[in-house]
C-alpha cells in the first residue's frame, strides 16, 4: 500500500480508503460480523483510512466501528466521520450550527467508543448558519482534543475559499481535506472545486470511483438495476448520479479501453483519479471480503500513462469559454520553466 499526505497537513493516509456506508445498511449492505472481517482484511493489507458519517445507517455504521476499534491499535488508524444531515426530528438536529456540530461530534464519539476523530468533515453547506459560527465550533473541537483535522464535503469552491479565509482571519483551524464525487463520469469538481481546494491546501478524497457499479460493467445492457443490487435500493440517490446517458456512454468508453488493454474496468476506474497528485485517497466500499480484495490491488498499482491519457481525453467535459480561455493561457506560464508544483495538474 502506498501512502499520501493529506493536503497541506503532515497526516499520511493510505491512497485507498475504506468506505463504511455498507456496514449495517439494511437490504443492500452487510452485517456487523462481515463488516469486522472486511475492516480487518483492509488493515492487514496496509490500509489505514476508515471513512464514516453519523448519518450512515442512522448511526448503526458508527456503532459497528465502535465494536471493532477496541481490538486494534487506535493510533494506527485514521478515522473519519461527518456531520450535517438530520439525525432526528428536533429543530436543531441538522445543519452546521454550533449546537448541532457539538452534539453530533459527542454522539459520534460515543457510538464509535473513541476519544477522538482524526478527520471530521462538514457533510454539506448550511445556507443559514454563518461560516464564522461553523468554523469556530470546529476549531473548538480541535482545541478540546476531540478532533485532529478538519474537512468538508459537497461545498462549492467559493465556500471552501470563504471557510479557510475566515479561519485565516480569526486564527482558527483550517480545512485540509475535501471529499467529493470525482470519477470518470463526474468531473465537475475540476472546474472550481479542485482549484479552490489546491489553492487553500486541501487534499481531495474521491468517492464513488466505480460510479455506483456502472463502471464495473455489471449493468451492461440493463434498462434498470438488477433486483438486490445496491443501485436498486439506492435508486433515488445513485440513479440521478450515474444512471443516465452520460454514465452509460462513459461505461462504454471504459469497456473499450479495458478490452483493448486487458485491464479490468474497475481497476482502470479506480486508477484514473489516483493518477492525479492532488487526490490524497480514493474511497472504495465493500459488502464482502471478496469485493474488498479485488479493489485493494489498487493500493500500489498505477494506471499506465497512455491509458490514463486516453480516458482523460475521451471523458473530458465540454468546456465553457472561461475554462477554455484560462487553460490555454496557463500553458504559457507552465511551459516557461522546467519544474513547477502540483498546481500544473489543474484541469
Amino acid at each position: 500500500m502506498k501512502y499520501r499526505f493529506l493536503g497541506s497537513s503532515g497526516l499520511m493516509v493510505s491512497r485507498i480508503s475504506l468506505g463504511t456506508m455498507t456496514f449495517g445498511a439494511k437490504d443492500w449492505g452487510c452485517d456487523e460480523r462481515e463488516a469486522h472481517l472486511i475492516m480487518k482484511r483492509y488493515i492487514d493489507s496496509g490500509g489505514n483510512f476508515l471513512d464514516c458519517a453519523d448519518v450512515y445507517a442512522g448511526g448503526k455504521t458508527e456503532e459497528i466501528l465502535g465494536a471493532f476499534l477496541p481490538g486494534i491499535p487506535r493510533d494506527h488508524i485514521i478515522l473519519a466521520s461527518k456531520c450535517y444531515f438530520p439525525m432526528g426530528d428536533a429543530p436543531n438536529a441538522y445543519g452546521l450550527s454550533r449546537k448541532h456540530i457539538m452534539a453530533s461530534c459527542e454522539s459520534s464519539l460515543k457510538r464509535m467508543k473513541t476519544d477522538y476523530i482524526d478527520l471530521y468533515y462538514i457533510h454539506g453547506p448550511d445556507p443559514v448558519t454563518p461560516l464564522e459560527e461553523t468554523m469556530r465550533a470546529l476549531d473548538d473541537l480541535v482545541r478540546q482534543g476531540k478532533v485532529r483535522y478538519l474537512g468538508c464535503s459537497n461545498l462549492f469552491g467559493w465556500q471552501i475559499a470563504k471557510a479557510n479565509g475566515i479561519s485565516e482571519r480569526m486564527n482558527l483551524e483550517k480545512l485540509v481535506a475535501g471529499q467529493y464525487l470525482y470519477n470518470l463520469i463526474h468531473r465537475e469538481p475540476e472546474r472550481e472545486i479542485i482549484p479552490a481546494a489546491l489553492d487553500h491546501g486541501l487534499g481531495i478524497v474521491s468517492y464513488s470511483p466505480l460510479g455506483g457499479g456502472l463502471l464495473t460493467g455489471k449493468y451492461k445492457g440493463m434498462t434498470e438495476p438488477g433486483r438486490g443490487t445496491r443501485l436498486s435500493f439506492r435508486t433515488q440517490v445513485d440513479g440521478p448520479r450515474f444512471w443516465h446517458p452520460k454514465g452509460f456512454k462513459t461505461a462504454e468508453l471504459l469497456e473499450q479501453v479495458s478490452s483493448k488493454s486487458g485491464i479490468p474496468m474497475p481497476k482502470l476506474a479506480i486508477g484514473w483519479p489516483l493518477k492525479r497528485r492532488f487526490v490524497a485517497s480514493v474511497i472504495i466500499g465493500a459488502k464482502s471480503q471478496e469485493q474488498l480484495e479485488r479493489n485493494m490491488e489498487m493500493g500500489d498499482w498505477d494506471i499506465p500513462e497512455d491509458l490514463w491519457n486516453e480516458l482523460e481525453g475521451k471523458t473530458r467535459p465540454e468546456e465553457e469559454y472561461l475554462t477554455w480561455f484560462n487553460r490555454r493561457n496557463y500553458e504559457r506560464f507552465f511551459s516557461a520553466a522546467e519544474f513547477h508544483d502540483e498546481k500544473s495538474e489543474l484541469p
